[in-house]
C-alpha cells in the first residue's frame, strides 16, 4: 500500500464570534485541487474531544482496506 497523508487543521473560536465555515482547497503536485471538507464541533473542552475521537474512528472506518 502507498504512504498516505492525512491532511486536517484545528483552531478553537468562540462560538459566539464564529460566522462561517467554509471548505479548505488542497493543490496536489500534478497541479490539481482538491477539496477538503471542514467539519463544526460545538461544545464545552470534553464534548468536543469527544466527538473528535468518535469522528476520526468513524473516518478511518470508511477505509477498513489500511
Amino acid at each position: 500500500m502507498a504512504k498516505l497523508a492525512l491532511v486536517y487543521g484545528m483552531r478553537l473560536f468562540p462560538l459566539e464570534e464564529l460566522g462561517e465555515v467554509k471548505e479548505a482547497t488542497v493543490v496536489l503536485k500534478n497541479g490539481r485541487t482538491a477539496r477538503v471538507t471542514m467539519h463544526l464541533i460545538e461544545g464545552s473542552k470534553d464534548e468536543i474531544e469527544a466527538t473528535f475521537r468518535e469522528s476520526t474512528e468513524a473516518f478511518f472506518e470508511m477505509y477498513p482496506e489500511i
